[in-house]
């Protein structure tokens, strides 16, 4: 649902809370013994046990009894709202059925666009609603929703519109983002260039006038879109007011890292084929990098991302799913964050930092989201954990005890 206060102001009491604030040096910004203010949607202060006398509150009491409390999670990174499934041709790879031979029989992401064209607007999110409800399960209130299975006019501004349906109905937050230049699509096979004029000069300026997208994303990769493509597409986004972030680096090395810096991207993601000057890039402008360890597992890759070269310049690193048929079916950020450590060597703090404050850097939401502080959203989730680490540590475990979006507590079942 759209982001609404609650109604009452509520204090929650005799927490261990992992702020994930840097303002706090301890591991995750613990504070032991402390409380939540929460009022208007926002959280108004986080304040020592030992000063709150509740009994002078008007409002909400809830007391956590040692409980951890940590933000909510943030998803910065999904293609969730699609058509269709792709279990059958996984399973055709698995047994040895060249990819070459699945796409000319009609697979691939041909698949999924010719699925996601076929529902309607609310079909389409209908059949993308469990999806998002798994992640909400898993703790995650604010989720990045891109396009990219419709590619056309009309199919691209109805996946976007589907988002947004997502988010009236459910107590979850949306960032919407245009992904048109994903793939050529058939009706421009071998024409790469005018599917591209395409999209600038159709797709996207009729996405930015709608409302309906803050950022746009370009695959830029050998089986993509090359960096003088993707140039285009971020220049016409930037006029049209529009944020950009890249599918870069994945496969290959455009330095599509270096092209979202010069642009002031967001975020630059995948990047297994990362080198240091697409590193440095990202460290001078300030984008995050976004770890998909689900794509890396799928699709059984080699290449992992250059984690310690990004730790030592102070490169931001978020955590997220990749939820989408084709190469990260996964509808879990526990998952990813386990991955990310077990895989590509974060420890669990990083993780937990990649799915909070990272995170929401690589949305534009660094000041409001990400993080247990004073002015803050009203965001968080309550564990029946011992610590933190437990977060990454095990995948299904139902440690969740309470999920609150704009300070209001969610009915978890």
């Amino acid at each position: 649902m759209t982001p609404s206060s609650a109604s009452r102001p509520s204090l929650w009491l005799n927490a261990r809370l992992a702020s994930m604030d840097p303002a706090h040096p301890a591991p995750y910004g613990v504070l032991e013994n402390h409380a939540l203010l929460l009022r208007g949607g926002n959280i108004e202060a986080v304040l020592p046990q030992a000063g709150v006398d509740p009994a002078a509150f008007d409002g909400d009491v809830h007391d956590l009894q040692g409980r951890w409390i940590t933000p909510g999670f943030i998803d910065c990174h999904t293609h969730l709202v699609y058509g269709g499934s792709r279990a059958a041709e996984w399973e055709k790879r698995l047994n040895g059925v060249p990819y070459q031979q699945i796409a000319a029989e009609g697979g691939g992401i041909v698949s999924t666009v010719r699925a996601t064209r076929w529902l309607d607007e609310e079909e389409l999110a209908l059949e993308s609603l469990p999806r998002l409800k798994a992640l909400m399960a898993e703790g995650v209130t604010t989720v990045e929703i891109k396009s990219g299975y419709g590619l056309t006019q009309a199919d691209e501004i109805k996946q976007l519109s589907a988002a947004r349906r997502l988010q009236d109905s459910l107590p979850v937050e949306v960032a919407a983002t245009l992904l048109a230049a994903h793939a050529v699509p058939p009706e421009y096979a071998g024409d790469a260039d005018g599917y591209i004029a395409y999209v600038v000069d159709s797709i996207l300026p009729l996405a930015a006038r709608a409302g309906l997208a803050e950022a746009v994303d370009v695959f830029c990769e050998s089986v993509g879109f090359t960096p003088a493509q993707t140039r285009r597409v971020f220049e016409a986004a930037r006029a049209h007011g529009l944020k950009v972030k890249g599918h870069v680096e994945q496969l290959s090395n455009l330095h599509g890292a270096e092209l979202v810096a010069e642009f002031g991207g967001l975020s630059a993601d995948h990047i297994e084929y990362l080198d240091a000057a697409g590193v440095a890039a990202l460290k001078a402008a300030g984008t995050v990098a976004v770890l998909l360890p689900g794509a890396f597992y799928f699709l059984r890759e080699t290449q992992k991302p250059p984690v310690a070269l990004l730790r030592a310049a102070g490169v931001p690193m978020a955590v997220s799913t990749d939820l989408n048929p084709g190469t990260s079916p996964f509808a879990s950020i526990r998952l990813a964050m386990n991955q990310a450590c077990v895989l590509f060597g974060l420890s669990p703090e990083e993780a937990l930092a990649g799915v909070t404050r990272h995170a929401a850097r690589a949305l534009g939401r660094g000041a409001t989201h990400g993080r247990l502080a004073a002015g803050c959203v009203a965001d968080l989730l309550v564990w029946d954990i011992d610590h933190p680490a437990e977060l990454a540590y095990s995948v299904g475990v139902p440690q969740l005890k309470q999920r609150v979006f704009r300070g209001s507590a969610q009915n978890l079942e």
